[in-house]
């Protein structure tokens, strides 16, 4: 039965827009739908949800189920591992029935009474969406700043609680990223302002406490606007360093901690391609930089007196097969975070080169990462470790003698999970033009792989952001139901190094689409589902992912789940108003180049919408986004409706009171994922 026949289908109305550069002319009908104050918008995007909600009601029911079985398998009244800093022991916990963490602390010991910081189930009462962030305790422990954003547009007022009475200070910061730094005098405290338009991370600004924020002072503006700023201190806690960031290019300056309102220090002036990161230990400065044609990275370090690139001295040299992608400096130990054909290595080695291994991972593919690790006289390391099959564990490695403790293993309840149940591996593609593309596959050992097979292939392929193969409960909602979930490492993410990366950006960004599309025809051929069968997601840079393959190979997929999505590539890589456009010029190029406007306008989905007939497409969004704009979607999914030759199934679903990150609570975007889920086992004629 056609559903749609039986409800009226929304149509966005037609407004014929010239939009003209580099003598080229694209019309955009659908150009009016920017206007986020216009109550014709606002009533388009309440028709589409209606839309949407008419014709999946009959599965809500279906949705419910599933948000209860998947927010079964979470322990309610759970913990983070506590870790201790400057005396005190920090804990993150949640209790039963409730969505939001609560912050508290014990000193010295975990036997002594908690203090809590902040229980965010209170704060949130009286918000649709409530999120904190960049808790900060000043130095005495007297103080906690904390960033609170009830928009959902990352937006933050910065609050001061006064930890010994409780009481939330007269302190207010608005227009914030949320977090913020003290120096040593327990009164300063260092933050990073927004532009109040583009959003972009552009001031470090010092307040002191008591006073009003409009006599707070300017310490550094960023005023190249491809560029983001921010603030921290370092490990050791001896310096405030304020660090400025492109997508090619990075700077830092520093200043002792013990002297605020000192001028800071640049450590190594900018220079276009130069990209390096700080840690301090010591004397010295370490430095992670891909300096002289380090692409995968080498470690460097040199004295505080003398931090200009010159005096840097190699510690671990480049490695073309290596990407080494963080450090964690201790006392007598040096850990560095490292990739090597597309698995996290955590190699060991002491200062006096007595020692020098790596951790022991047997799994085929995994994800290991380190962890908090607050100190430095110590011979403990603290990493996390998941796969595919393996839920997470929070480990303790003792460097020296190479005891290993686990602190906490993830629960996973509803009593009928067992991980030698399910197998998970690690196959190679071939791409177009000859690269071998890794795919990780998870999927039930009873799982029938064969033409009827269904498959869901997920990617993001951007900003050298890597998907790792992670545990996660509820993807068990799929396996259990005879599906395969397979993370497809392509171009643009940094799986196989930096070259991966650089291979997948600029006018390399094709590659990323082909290859999403080379794994998707390999998993067919490899009898592992067919395209009747098939079913792609990706979020953000990922659902600009999903809207390239819809447009170049629809007939590959029967469902396409695209949250987020950055369609509309062209006219908002234009518009140097929205947040983020021109920070991203390095990722995606700059259209007011023409050769960069032709490429990006060769593969932009919104663009690229043509007669054709699309996979069934489930499209969602958020009308406060920042990241992606609201209007990107809602124009893609009107276009796509005037030009499409076929009946499937077409929706979009806007969240009005969220952005870029969906619903707040830690159950809220589990019923996000029950509707996403829902839809494609309709598909798969699965109802229960």
């Amino acid at each position: 039965m056609n559903l749609e026949s039986k409800v009226k289908t929304p149509v966005a109305k037609r407004i014929y827009k010239e939009l003209e550069i580099h003598g080229d002319i694209r019309v955009d009908n659908y150009f009016w739908l920017n206007e986020r104050e216009n109550p014709e918008v606002v009533n388009y995007l309440n028709e589409e949800n209606t839309y949407y909600n008419s014709l999946t009601g009959h599965t809500k029911d279906f949705q419910k189920s599933l948000f209860e079985e998947m927010k079964g398998r979470i322990k309610e009244d759970d913990a983070s591992v506590p870790y201790k800093h400057n005396g005190y022991w920090y804990i993150t916990r949640y209790e039963k029935g409730k969505g939001y963490p609560i912050y508290s602390r014990k000193k010295e010991s975990l036997d002594a009474p908690e203090e809590i910081l902040l229980d965010c189930n209170l704060e949130a009462e009286n918000h649709e969406y409530y999120k904190v962030r960049g808790l900060s305790i000043s130095p005495d422990n007297k103080f906690m700043a904390f960033g609170e954003d009830t928009i959902s547009r990352r937006i933050y007022i910065i609050k001061v609680k006064n930890l010994e009475t409780g009481e939330i200070l007269e302190d207010r910061i608005e227009n914030t990223t949320g977090s913020s730094t003290w120096a040593n005098d327990n009164k300063t405290l260092f933050y990073t302002a927004k532009e109040e338009e583009t959003l972009r991370s552009y001031q470090i600004r010092k307040h002191y406490l008591g006073t009003s924020s409009e006599k707070d002072i300017l310490v550094f503006e960023e005023e190249d606007d491809t560029y983001d700023t921010f603030v921290y201190r370092t490990k050791s806690e001896k310096f405030i360093v304020i660090g400025s960031s492109a997508t090619l290019t990075s700077e830092y300056r520093f200043v002792d901690a013990e002297t605020p309102d000192e001028e800071f220090t640049i450590f190594q002036k900018r220079t276009r391609g130069l990209e390096y990161g700080i840690a301090h230990y010591d004397d010295h400065f370490y430095i992670l930089t891909n300096a002289d044609e380090a692409t995968n990275f080498k470690l460097m370090k040199t004295s505080e007196k003398q931090t200009q690139k010159e005096f840097w001295e190699v510690i671990i040299d480049h490695r073309r097969d290596t990407l080494i992608e963080d450090i964690d400096v201790f006392k007598d130990y040096l850990v560095i975070t490292e990739r090597n054909e597309g698995l996290t290595k955590i190699r060991i080695k002491t200062w006096d080169d007595r020692l020098d291994y790596h951790l022991p991972f047997d799994d085929e593919t995994y994800m290991a990462y380190s962890s908090i690790n607050m100190d430095f006289d110590t011979s403990w390391f603290r990493y996390g470790y998941s796969s595919l099959t393996t839920p997470t564990s929070i480990l303790e490695f003792d460097m020296e003698t190479r005891e290993t403790k686990v602190l906490k293993e993830q629960e996973v309840l509803g009593g009928n999970f067992d991980k030698s149940n399910y197998t998970s591996k690690r196959v190679w593609a071939t791409a177009v033009d000859g690269v071998k593309v890794p795919i990780s596959l998870v999927y039930r050992k009873d799982t029938v792989l064969n033409e009827n097979t269904p498959l869901l292939q997920y990617a993001y392929g951007s900003y050298g952001h890597t998907i790792d193969p992670y545990f996660s409960t509820t993807r068990l909602s799929l396996l259990d139901r005879g599906f395969v979930y397979a993370i497809a490492h392509i171009r643009g993410g940094e799986y196989l190094g930096r070259p991966w990366y650089d291979d997948g950006k600029m006018l390399n960004k094709k590659n990323t689409f082909t290859d999403f599309i080379t794994c998707s025809k390999y998993l067919i051929e490899e009898n592992y589902t067919s395209a009747s069968h098939l079913y792609a997601m990706g979020g953000s840079a990922g659902g600009l992912l999903m809207g390239v393959v819809v447009n170049e190979a629809p007939k590959l997929y029967n469902g396409v789940l695209a949250a987020v999505p950055f369609v509309d590539v062209v006219t908002t890589m234009l518009d140097d108003t929205i947040p983020l456009t021109t920070g991203e010029y390095d990722e995606w190029g700059n259209p007011n180049n023409k050769e960069y406007y032709d490429y990006i306008k060769s593969y932009s989905p919104y663009d690229n919408v043509k007669k054709q007939g699309y996979p069934n497409l489930l499209i969602t969004t958020g009308f406060h986004d920042s990241q992606v704009q609201y209007w990107e979607p809602a124009k893609w999914i009107a276009k796509i409706r005037e030009l499409r030759t076929n009946e499937n199934q077409l929706f979009l679903h806007t969240n009005m009171d969220t952005g870029h990150g969906g619903a707040s609570g830690r159950f809220e975007a589990l019923k996000e994922l029950a509707e996403e889920y829902a839809f494609i086992f309709e598909l798969e004629g699965i109802t229960i």
